[in-house]
């Protein structure tokens, strides 16, 4: 794995087209004019100068969505970690380690005004579970929060618990926002659910929030761009009639599908370069942009 850019000093090599493709794509991912395309070109190169940092913490959880983020697409994923995202410290991606881990994340907090970027649900219950340099991750994630610009909680673990916070749950795992809320934390949130998150939607929330501030959020702090319609609505398979055997084609509402109270684009939107999702496999649907997702019951958030 190549090494992280771990200081916010320019990548030599980037040229200003890759930058206007990147920020092309992010436009057409938000529905926005043409005429915009500078302005997102900008917020590219604040990515890669390092002049936004991003500070990406890990806690219960799979690294799944780092590997989702590896996908991005036209970006090729060295392009996008070594070019063209300015990350100061990444628990799965970075080479450093050690104490001058430790103390890149120290400075940069003691710096502040960065992003966070939160993977993985919060071990309240088990604090311990989950160290860095020593220090429990509530502890951690709660020094970082208050240092941030924005929080921005990727994945169903960090943003709604997801399975780490599963029944019967032994660590106690909460969702990042809803921990930092109860510690009194009042910053700018933003929730990109997954298992795994489209990296369209961890990148385009990004650059959204540092050249249009805060896009539009629904109720549960999701983008509504990417989450304001169900499933159901843009599934290629929803005309069909249904079926109860795995790998026929047609509609997977009696096989379990969860499309009919699940928000996401992710049916239309594709993943792998736009090639594949989940329904177009012919797998149903199994909600993981839900705040019920891995949940055995349904009351603990709103259905929608």
């Amino acid at each position: 794995m190549p090494a992280i850019a771990q200081s916010p000093v320019a990548v030599a090599g980037q040229s200003r087209r890759e930058f206007l493709t990147i920020a092309a794509r992010v436009a057409a991912l938000w529905g926005l004019s043409p005429g915009l395309v500078p302005k997102l070109e900008a917020a590219v190169q604040a990515l890669s100068t390092g002049r936004v940092p991003l500070l990406w913490l890990e806690g219960s959880n799979c690294s799944g969505c780092s590997v989702s983020l590896l996908n991005s697409y036209p970006v090729l994923p060295v392009s996008l970690l070594t070019k063209h995202l300015s990350l100061q410290f990444h628990q799965t991606l970075s080479t450093i380690q050690g104490q001058p881990a430790v103390d890149l994340v120290n400075q940069t907090i003691a710096a502040g005004n960065y992003i966070l970027m939160v993977e993985g649900a919060v071990p309240v219950g088990m604090p311990e579970a989950c160290r860095f340099g020593g220090e429990y991750f509530p502890d951690h994630l709660l020094r970082a929060a208050q240092a941030a610009s924005h929080v921005v909680a990727v994945g169903s673990c960090a943003a709604f618990g997801g399975i780490a916070a599963a029944p019967n749950n032994p660590i106690g795992a909460v969702d990042a926002v809803s921990f930092l809320q109860g510690k009194g934390v009042n910053k700018p949130f933003i929730r990109v659910p997954g298992c795994p998150p489209h990296p369209d939607w961890m990148i385009g929330t990004l650059v959204h929030v540092i050249q249009l501030g805060i896009p539009a959020l629904d109720s549960l702090l999701r983008p509504t761009k990417f989450f304001g319609k169900e499933l159901h609505d843009i599934c290629p398979l929803k005309d069909l009639e249904e079926v109860k055997t795995f790998g026929t084609p047609g509609c997977l509402k009696a096989l379990g599908c969860k499309g009919e109270s699940t928000y996401a684009d992710c049916a239309a939107r594709g993943w792998n370069g736009v090639a594949m999702s989940c329904v177009q496999s012919l797998s149903p649907c199994i909600g993981c942009t839900s705040p019920n997702f891995a949940q055995s019951t349904f009351n603990k958030w709103p259905a929608s």
